[in-house]
């Protein structure tokens, strides 16, 4: 059963989400991207639900929600003022949840709860009813896979933070090819050569031209070659974009290069780097090193290679050898603070400790959240932006 308190303290955190969306907006940190908010009963009939912005949020219903007419008949008001809503932790089908489907954009299923034959008939039921699905607690790439190939809409869960590497896996080419370049970088070999190295993946070639073309920049004019693309970067922001396109795949079906842990590499790259930027201002390559630590600390996961290999192709320092495979260091310290923060069962005393000891308020810290939040936002929407050539 669920502790009381609990109860109340999701309550009250889902009051502070919605009066936080009406001071500071959410669309400055999900920009044109879903929002799911927990609601139970008294926030799905409080008034101050219409503080949130409808077109980009979806109130998440609870398991815990007791369906009554009143709730039933607030939801169809909700739906016809604009609101969508999805259907939390769905182990099995029930007359309760048939009650609501009419109001039902998103069923969120337990893959973890459901046996692999009972998910498959679960997902053809509600696909027939034109719902859209997400899989919540993925936690393996096997179930990622299997609800891919159920064709699940969204992913949730650990495999995209904490998933098992799968030793001994080969890198893709072009991986592989990032990764010398990126080797290349760090010992300020000439452009030249870096060139040479990029040339030999006609997809990182256009991955690396599309990138600097991106309203990002906002050149005036168009960059048409590698070598233009490399002076007008520089040695410091091609670093950083290697270090990114790990996570694209230019071959992924459907017209979408991201793989889901890009944003959530990028997020947490921009995270270290605004906190050590906070908490070692005017150190020489600091924030550098720290952005270089959050991006590479899922490498392991995209690439299926223990870390330590990766380490060693790129030849990384030991401050970053020792945040990344020890947690240990300044840079570990705030490496496991940004995942900390990033879990759905966040432990607020653990986290409040490590500000503590790092001397971070949690407002300083909560405006780096969304300011990394934000900036890793604008980093996905320009990878799926096409650009195009601008006028001088």
């Amino acid at each position: 059963m669920e502790n009381v308190a609990d109860v109340i303290d999701d309550v009250k955190a889902t009051a502070s989400v919605i009066a936080g969306a009406a001071e500071l907006g959410l669309n400055n940190v999900i920009g044109s991207w879903l929002g799911f908010i927990n609601v139970d009963a008294e926030v799905l009939l409080s008034d101050f639900i219409f503080f949130l912005p409808k077109e980009h949020i979806v109130l998440e219903i609870l398991e815990t929600l007791k369906v009554t007419p009143l709730i039933v008949k607030r939801m169809e008001m909700l739906a016809e003022y604009g609101f969508e809503f999805a259907l939390d932790d769905v182990v099995a089908d029930s007359p309760e949840i048939g009650t609501l489907l009419p109001y039902i954009k998103i069923i969120k299923i337990d893959v973890l709860a459901v046996p692999p034959e009972k998910l498959e008939q679960l997902t053809r039921d509600y696909r027939l009813l034109n719902k859209e699905l997400l899989a919540e607690k993925v936690e393996t790439l096997e179930q990622y896979k299997i609800c891919e190939k159920l064709g699940f809409d969204y992913f949730q869960g650990y495999f995209f933070a904490k998933p098992v590497v799968l030793a001994g896996q080969k890198l893709k080419p072009l991986n592989s090819i990032i990764l010398q370049v990126l080797t290349l970088v760090m010992r300020n070999a000439n452009n030249g050569e870096i060139v040479r190295f990029i040339k030999q993946d006609i997809a990182l070639s256009l991955m690396l031209l599309r990138l600097v073309n991106t309203p990002v920049y906002g050149f005036r004019r168009y960059i048409a070659s590698l070598g233009q693309a490399l002076l007008v970067l520089g040695d410091r922001q091609l670093k950083r974009w290697l270090q990114i396109l790990l996570y694209v795949d230019p071959t992924r079906e459907g017209g979408s290069t991201l793989s889901p842990l890009m944003v959530l590499a990028a997020t947490r790259g921009k995270m270290l780097e605004l906190c050590s930027e906070r908490l070692r201002p005017r150190r020489p390559n600091v924030s550098d090193i720290a952005f270089s630590v959050g991006i590479l600390s899922l490498a392991d996961t995209l690439l299926n290679v223990e870390m330590r290999v990766i380490l060693a192709q790129i030849s990384a320092s030991a401050e970053i050898r020792d945040a990344l495979l020890s947690r240990s260091g300044f840079y570990g310290e705030i490496l496991q603070l940004c995942e900390s923060s990033e879990l759905f069962d966040i432990d607020r005393i653990r986290v409040l400790g490590m500000l503590e000891k790092l001397e971070l308020s949690a407002d300083d810290f909560y405006e780096i959240q969304k300011q990394s939040i934000e900036w890793g936002r604008n980093i996905s929407d320009n990878m799926r932006s096409e650009p195009a050539p601008s006028q001088a």
